[in-house]
């Protein structure tokens, strides 16, 4: 048994590992220009990273996922627009998520939106009911022009 359990355990930490490495940007127009460079989509999410649910949900079931972080990496640029409770924010960030909620016209979390580097929106999700990271990620393949 020890035998199986440890190389599954290695596996998972790797897993892990990974999933942590994905690169969140705070800065939209900043993220903008790193797609454009790179000839990626922006992936933006607006979301109650401390109380909302559904934000939990889609963090744990696709966000934090090895193979999100590896689609992620070498597709997009992640940008996160957090609106927490209990973390803390600078005032300026806060500032700067308000007027991208409005911008884009942000009425529940979570919602992402799929940007091309010109800004133009390709897709977009408002909340989150579950789904497996592979669905997602075809999702998310099938915007690539």
């Amino acid at each position: 048994m020890k035998k199986i359990l440890f190389p599954l355990l290695a596996l998972f930490c790797a897993g892990q590992l990974i999933a942590a490495d994905a690169d969140w940007m705070t800065d939209l127009s900043k993220a903008q220009a790193k797609a454009k460079a790179e000839k990626k989509l922006l992936f933006v999410e607006f979301t109650g990273s401390d109380w909302c649910p559904p934000c939990k949900k889609l963090k744990s079931e696709i966000l934090s996922t090895a193979d999100f972080a590896e689609y992620a990496k070498k597709n997009l640029v992640l940008v996160q627009l957090d609106f927490p409770r209990s973390k803390e924010q600078s005032a300026e960030l806060k500032k700067a998520n308000q007027e991208l909620s409005k911008k884009f016209g942000v009425r529940g979390f979570p919602t992402v939106l799929v940007l091309d580097g010109e800004g133009k929106e390709l897709d977009r999700q408002v909340g989150f009911g579950g789904g497996s990271t592979k669905d997602y990620v075809a999702k998310l393949d099938g915007l690539k022009k």
